[in-house]
Order: structure tokens, then C-alpha cells, then sequence
């Protein structure tokens, strides 16, 4: 594994790559530390690992299962949605958030267990067909490449994927990579139904060469704004993301039947479209620097 380089979004980013730049501590040990499955809430459920998020949507018509984590974890989602009394064979469609090893890993394995097809961006399709061997990918060559995932149903901006009553809407977040992306769903059990976001990371890690407000590239800048832009302005009153919030087990430990779900936040969405801002404006910040 190649090392990590320095340009992060923020110097908990940073702390947290150099953290990990040696090879021995790749994955970090929470990336495939197994995590009980529980329910979100109404019809969608986690299934992932301690430090990496895979959900699972239900209907009688079939499921949806957003990311597939690491290729070594795709046995523990599996056993995860067994212990939830679901079958990994009724799982109609495989969504990703971006194409790295740590969320698109375990794809291939989980679409041919499960029969399900594979849904991404235009994108995002390309680089799952060459295992995250994507040269337009910003930390290209930073992690291990993983199973290529080559029969891939391309999604359009705002399109939305039907399962029996499921209704899952694709959003792109072009950032963290090109073809990043999140979804959003209404949740329901009964009457009561949510607003469900699943929206990418927002970091901007990158190899050192990588530049997001390069002139030549003027898409990539107007992308990731676009992505904020967005994200501040979708119905939002759960907030998932591929790597769980550091609250999130904490809140989730304390969903009980008949009360208030201490997940439920409606501006936890501004707030995150507010981190990315940061986010961004730290990295034009350091790319300056490195110019000078």
C-alpha cells in the first residue's frame, strides 16, 4: 500500500490518514469489528461493521442493501441480515456512495450470493468495473483495489430505483469522488414514515499532485458546491453515512419502542452540508499553500 498523503480536509482528516499510513494498520480494526444489526428505524436497518455502514430496506417485494463495506466483511453483512429474519436472496438492488475498497469492496461477493443487481452512477459504474483502479478517482492508488463489479445499472441524477413500495432516490455528490453518491427513501412502519438520508463522505483526501481547484478541472470545484448546495436542501430527518457519525451507535443504543427515535434530527443535513463548507474552505486553504 502506497502512503497517504497530506493534503486532508481537516487536521482531524489528517490525524486520522497518518494515523492509518502504514500498511499494517490497514483497515483500521473497526472497519471489520462485527456490529449487532438493529433497526434505524421503521423498514431500514443497519447491517455494517463498527466503522462502516452497509443499510438494509425493506418491503415484502424484496430489499435494498446501500454499500457492501470490505471485501473480508461481506460473510458478517450477510449473517448480520440472517439475524435481522431476512433473506440475503430476497435482496433485489445493490447501492453504492462511492467506489472505494471500504464501501464498494464486498459488491461483488454480495451480488452473487444474493442474485441482486448492482445500481451506481455513470461514474461510478466505470470505476466499479475496474475494481477502484480509476485514474479520475482523487486518492487513486491510496487503498487496495478490490473485485471488479462489471454488470452495473447506470443511474441518472434524480432517478429513482422502485422496489414494491420502496422508492429509492439517487442524488450525485461529486467530491469525494467523481461519481459519488446518496440516496434518499421514506422510511415507514404503519403510518409513520421518515425522511431517510444516506448522503456520501465529504471529505477531500487526495494523493499530493491532486488538485480540486485546478483550472483545468473546473468541474470538480463546481461539483462538490453543488453537492453542499444540495445536501442543505433535501427533506433530511435521519442522517446515515458510509463511515457512522460519532454519536451514532450512542443515539441508536437508545431507540425503544413508543418513544422518540434519538436518531431523528431534521437539520442534521444543514449541519453536514455546513462541515463540508469547512471542509472546503480549509482545503483551498492548504492547495494555496502548496502552490506558493
Amino acid at each position: 500500500m502506497k502512503p497517504w498523503p497530506v493534503l486532508c480536509a481537516t487536521a482531524l482528516a489528517c490525524a486520522i490518514v497518518h494515523a492509518d499510513a502504514a500498511a499494517d494498520s490497514y483497515p483500521p480494526a473497526s472497519w471489520t469489528q462485527p456490529q449487532k444489526p438493529f433497526q434505524i428505524d421503521g423498514n431500514t436497518y443497519y447491517v455494517g461493521s463498527q466503522g462502516l455502514s452497509a443499510i438494509l430496506i425493506t418491503s415484502p417485494a424484496g430489499h435494498v442493501l446501500i454499500d457492501g463495506t470490505l471485501p473480508q466483511n461481506a460473510s458478517m453483512i450477510e449473517s448480520n441480515i440472517r439475524v435481522l429474519g431476512f433473506r440475503v436472496r430476497d435482496i433485489r438492488w445493490i447501492l453504492n456512495s462511492h467506489t472505494h475498497g471500504d464501501h464498494a469492496g464486498a459488491i461483488a461477493k454480495l451480488a452473487h450470493d444474493s442474485g441482486a443487481k448492482v445500481a451506481a452512477s455513470a461514474k461510478s459504474a466505470k470505476a466499479l468495473a475496474l475494481g477502484g483502479d480509476d485514474p479520475d478517482d482523487p486518492q487513486h492508488g491510496m487503498a487496495p483495489f478490490y473485485p471488479k463489479v462489471t454488470k452495473v445499472r447506470i443511474v441518472a441524477d434524480g432517478e429513482t430505483l422502485h422496489v414494491g413500495s420502496l422508492a429509492l432516490q439517487m442524488h450525485a455528490m461529486p467530491g469525494h469522488t467523481p461519481g459519488s453518491t446518496g440516496w434518499t427513501w421514506r422510511s415507514c412502519e404503519g403510518k409513520h414514515c421518515v425522511s431517510m438520508v444516506y448522503a456520501d463522505s465529504i471529505t477531500l483526501l487526495s494523493t499530493p499532485d491532486y488538485r480540486y481547484a485546478d483550472p483545468a478541472h473546473p468541474e470538480r470545484l463546481a461539483g462538490y458546491r453543488h453537492t453542499l448546495a444540495m445536501l442543505a436542501a433535501l427533506p433530511c430527518d435521519i442522517l446515515l453515512t458510509p463511515h457512522p457519525r460519532d454519536d451514532f451507535f450512542e443515539k441508536a443504543a437508545r431507540i425503544a419502542p413508543g418513544k422518540p427515535n434519538p436518531l431523528i434530527d431534521p437539520q442534521a443535513c444543514k449541519a453536514y452540508a455546513a462541515e463540508g463548507k469547512q471542509n472546503l474552505e480549509e482545503r483551498m486553504q492548504k492547495e494555496a499553500g502548496a502552490t506558493h
